[in-house]
């Protein structure tokens, strides 16, 4: 009983002490902008077409959808085209400075944001990764991903520094973010634009807006490091319970696809793989989908690898060495679909999920690679103008206690 109740009192100290996997939310947080800056950037010359006024689903047609169903979107607002532009302007802009971790809590409701409102517009503009999508946006909104590869981990690191040094660091940045923002969301309520509808996402903007104001007044107002400490407590557990379910909906986004396969009958006999390579739509590449599907031994041996992977990938995270190894098999499994099938965002959004299962040496490992790339890449192109070599960037931080990200973080 005493080492149930010390092994209970050690997992709740570690659940509420630090937010869990920086690395992974770090992955995750930068898998899933790229993968929506993308596509918007891809999509570029048609996005009239896709969720603009010129599409052939109508704004009175997604009018009367979103009065059916309540989802949430900024376009139903109103149909002109300058107000489309700015809200596709937003979701670039939101996800350029979410990949980049700057002002992370806050870029991601505003990727939310962005994400939600162009894909409720026109629900049909989608390939499956589009639903991974919507699911994760929202999700990342709880978690503390800007913890380490982000401008804010770098702001944070500089900032203790400065403070170590005696000098008074002041956030401008931040409360003018915070009022502008606010400014917003009580112009939308007063219009009633927010009360229509589905209330989840108008509820968990405004919480997320006083949340970060009660942050910023009691980090600078309160007598006591005790507020402080509970705020980051409950910070800790809202960040680790929204990474648990992360995991978990990628676990049921594999189940469900596997048990679902085995009822099929193409499935079965092992040729489910065959068709998609012959159809014209998903085949970018025919001599390549031709000679894939030449081997009816190959063809078999994907089709069950596929199932066998997908169902058997959620029982084996109680066993590291077969996760990896199936976690790369998935992987590679969605960059085939990426060139063969011609579904890039569709691999790139299931491979940016499964990254929350990668192990943190192996990310920290590819951090410190890239980090050194970057940092000789500088030194090249200093050295080329013939300037000082410029000072290497401090290290990232082993653990997440070892920042702290403030106001907007």
């Amino acid at each position: 009983m005493n080492r149930f109740a010390l092994s209970l009192s050690t997992a709740i100290a570690r659940v509420t002490e630090s937010a869990l996997g920086p690395y992974q939310s770090a992955v995750v947080r930068i898998g899933f902008s790229a993968t929506w800056l993308l596509f918007l950037l891809r999509e570029l010359p048609h996005r009239q077409e896709l969720y603009g006024p010129d599409g052939p689903w109508s704004w009175d047609l997604a009018e009367q959808l979103i009065a059916g169903n309540g989802a949430f979107t900024a376009l139903i607002w109103s149909d002109g085209r300058i107000w489309f532009e700015s809200v596709y302007g937003l979701a670039v802009l939101s996800s350029v400075l979410l990949l980049l971790g700057w002002r992370t809590r806050t870029m991601s409701v505003l990727f939310m944001v962005g994400v939600l409102s162009l894909q409720n517009r026109s629900i049909f503009m989608g390939d499956g990764g589009d639903n991974v999508l919507h699911l994760m946006c929202v999700y990342l909104v709880f978690t503390r991903c800007g913890q380490v590869w982000s401008l804010d981990a770098r702001r944070a690191r500089r900032e203790n520094a400065a403070r170590a040094r005696g000098e008074r660091v002041v956030d401008r940045v931040g409360p003018v973010l915070w009022i502008v923002l606010g400014l917003a969301l009580i112009a939308a309520t007063g219009a009633g634009r927010l009360l229509e509808g589905d209330l989840f996402v108008p509820a968990l903007l405004w919480a997320v807006w006083l949340g970060l104001g009660v942050w910023w007044t009691i980090g600078r107002l309160a007598p006591t490091d005790q507020p402080r400490i509970l705020l980051d407590v409950i910070a800790n557990i809202v960040h680790n319970g929204a990474l648990l379910v992360i995991m978990a909906e990628a676990c049921l986004i594999y189940a469900t696809a596997g048990w679902y396969k085995i009822q099929g009958t193409r499935w079965q006999d092992g040729t489910a793989v065959y068709y998609p390579l012959h159809l014209d739509y998903f085949s970018p590449w025919p001599a390549l989908a031709d000679a894939l599907s030449s081997s009816a031994t190959m063809v078999l041996l994907v089709t069950y690898g596929t199932v066998l992977v997908q169902v058997a990938f959620p029982f084996t995270l109680f066993n590291r060495r077969v996760k990896n190894v199936l976690l790369a098999a998935m992987m590679t499994e969605h960059a085939v679909i990426a060139v063969v099938l011609g579904l890039p965002f569709f691999s790139l959004a299931m491979i940016a999920a499964d990254a929350v299962f990668l192990p943190t040496p192996f990310l920290r490992r590819m951090g410190g690679r890239a980090g050194g790339l970057a940092a000789r890449v500088r030194a090249r192109v200093t050295a080329r103008r013939g300037g000082r070599t410029p000072l290497p960037e401090p290290r990232a931080p082993e653990s997440a206690e070892e920042t702290h990200v403030g106001f907007t973080a």
